[in-house]
């Protein structure tokens, strides 16, 4: 089919990942990449430091529920995206950061601002890698979405050396898949839906409080409407949940958190970490003492974290709720 600059693989492999905007500030190491945007269509933002690029791609996620991306230079174009990534894993922000490198054929040589990207990112992401070969540019990018998306939402870092993206490869060896990626949730183990549900019913004193996931839930803010209509509780939404029903709902509450934790029997926390906001989690304060929780998070390992919980559900806040409204209204 003829050869293609890897520049042009990378705009490309983002153009089919649905990406229109790609946050940077201009560097040498990722000009192909802009000659590759700008072929195919996608805008090139730039900005004015690249930390500014990394909040904008975090902030494009928040607002369109699409993973954001941003471009940055090797050496202090990373090391300046740094605090936009680590938002964004802090926050379960879905979102792509690209980093150039000098070539390979000069690696721990002294090329122009090398460094080890790669283990610098890994703390503060999902997956922080160096792509080996220039035709493999669009599968790692496929896998970089992948991972972004999957579960808890999150960062990954992609390191591309300079030569790759000036290679020219063969079309037909580009590395790529169709359907690479499914849009298929956790819905919860029906044991415990059923389990969560018995204890629903026998509450007296129930409250809800939704965190970010509920922004990632399929349908989440016609899920919870649902589900308070077959339940009305107290609910409360932190994060990026704020919004999800307009303040003018009758089960919406916003100043009074602390005062209904010490009253309620039953307590569902749904796509929010048991953290400083909601005190740990300690029983007695801010939970009233002796009160049941109901976790539901799409990271294992958040469930019963600071705290013993009655019923842990792992799964997508969204399906979740709409289980536990079937089984309230049966």
């Amino acid at each position: 089919m003829g050869y293609v600059h890897g520049g042009l693989v990378v705009a490309r492999a983002l153009k089919e990942a649905g990406v229109s905007h790609l946050f940077t500030l201009c560097g040498g190491h990722i000009q192909n990449i802009y000659d590759g945007c700008v072929e195919v269509g996608i805008r090139v933002v730039d900005t004015r430091h690249e930390q500014s690029a990394a909040h904008a791609a975090d902030g494009w996620a928040k607002v369109t529920g699409q993973p954001g991306v941003c471009a940055v230079t090797a050496g202090p174009g990373v090391t300046d995206a740094v605090t936009g990534v680590a938002n964004a894993h802090r926050a379960g922000i879905p979102m792509i950061c690209i980093g150039g490198q000098g070539p390979r054929l000069f690696a721990d040589m002294g090329s122009l601002q090398d460094m080890n990207h790669v283990e610098l990112m890994r703390p503060i992401t999902k997956w922080s890698v160096s792509v080996p070969e220039a035709r493999r540019l669009g599968e790692y990018l496929q896998s970089a979405f992948r991972v972004a998306t999957s579960g808890v939402p999150g960062p990954v870092f992609l390191e591309m050396p300079l030569d790759l993206l000036m290679d020219h490869v063969d079309e037909d060896d580009v590395v790529t898949y169709p359907k690479y990626r499914t849009a298929a949730r956790p819905a919860g183990d029906p044991e415990y839906l059923d389990a969560a549900a018995e204890l629903l019913r026998k509450a007296e004193r129930p409250m809800l409080i939704c965190g970010a996931q509920l922004r990632w839930a399929k349908n989440g803010p016609q899920s919870v409407a649902r589900f308070l209509d077959a339940l009305p509780m107290p609910t409360f939404f932190n994060s990026l949940a704020r919004g999800a029903l307009p303040r003018s709902h009758p089960c919406v509450f916003t100043q009074v958190r602390k005062k209904a934790l010490a009253e309620a029997d039953v307590v569902l926390v749904f796509g929010t970490p048991l953290d400083f906001r909601l005190g740990y989690g300690r029983e007695g304060m801010p939970f009233a003492p002796g009160a049941k929780v109901i976790q539901v998070d799409l990271d294992h390992a958040e469930i019963g974290r600071n705290r013993p919980i009655e019923v842990g559900i792992v799964g997508d806040t969204g399906l979740v709720l709409d289980g536990l409204t079937e089984r309230l209204e049966g």
